[in-house]
């Protein structure tokens, strides 16, 4: 629930534990009087788990922490102990339903910084806590031991608008001798079916480019989108026109979008931002 609690993985992995919501000041009468289904599925899992039990902490945007083996666990009421202060709405913190874990690091990256994508199609599913049914423990343990499925957990452009800026100022740190569009028109080229490109530029052999941006992982659907600008640019300049797929997801590539990339002629790029601080004098 990085969204509710920011910076809540970095506070697992380093208090060694994953945390269940639902404090004791809520109690079981709440939702107009009724227990929450993802309450009782919850704690049904929490009273199930054993030492040496595994768990795999899931996050937003179809990635993974680490895998944990279990050590302990403290679910009770007369347990809890918050992981996140309180406020004025809940006065008694927020997940204080630990599970103790030991994170296996041996074949993971070693900073909470950076976290694990997952393959594309892959679901999780939804809900506090379930159990994984649709892959062994194994697969992931092989899937967070590729480094190329490492990404930064936060180290991403909060919109494709900024990261498509960033591209159409430094063009070169895409690709050396590539410069802004001849005719002044740079972002969002508009087509007659009024659709728009993110980036347009030319390359050193004076070719159009066409940079399209995304902040997760490419699909499949998104070679297809820019092979479609690709196609009305070159009716409308009558030149070969290359286009370059610009993402903040994982280094490796679904299979599928390479096949589809490779079809179309797309280069796909990641991209890594970097922000360091500095004190001003």
């Amino acid at each position: 629930m990085e969204k509710e609690n920011p910076g809540l993985w970095r506070r697992w992995f380093k208090h060694q534990c994953v945390t269940v919501g639902y404090s004791p000041e809520m109690g079981f009468q709440i939702m107009g009087g009724k227990r929450p289904r993802d309450w009782i599925v919850a704690r049904n899992a929490l009273r199930e788990i054993q030492t040496d039990d595994v768990i795999v902490a899931a996050l937003p945007g179809r990635r993974v922490g680490r895998i944990g083996k279990v050590l302990d666990k403290k679910f009770k009421d007369e347990d809890w102990d918050p992981l996140v202060p309180g406020d004025s709405k809940w006065k008694k913190g927020y997940m204080g339903r630990r599970i103790f874990v030991h994170w296996e690091l041996e074949r993971a990256p070693d900073s909470p910084d950076q976290v694990v994508q997952l393959p594309e199609g892959v679901s999780l599913g939804r809900g506090t806590m379930h159990r994984i049914k649709h892959h062994k423990v194994e697969w992931f343990r092989d899937v967070i031991a590729e480094p190329a499925n490492w990404v930064g957990m936060v180290g991403r452009f909060g919109y494709e608008r900024a990261l498509s800026d960033y591209i159409a100022l430094y063009p070169h740190r895409l690709e050396d001798g590539l410069v802004p569009y001849s005719d002044g028109k740079v972002r969002e080229r508009v087509f007659k079916d009024r659709t728009r490109s993110d980036v347009l530029l030319l390359d050193k052999d004076d070719k159009p480019v066409i940079v399209e941006c995304k902040q997760e992982s490419p699909t499949v659907e998104d070679v297809r989108q820019l092979r479609h600008y690709l196609r009305h640019l070159k009716q409308e300049t009558g030149k070969r026109v290359r286009g370059k797929l610009v993402h903040g997801g994982a280094k490796k590539v679904d299979r599928k979008v390479w096949r589809e990339a490779q079809k179309s002629g797309v280069e796909i790029f990641q991209y890594r931002l970097d922000v360091d601080f500095a004190e001003s004098c």
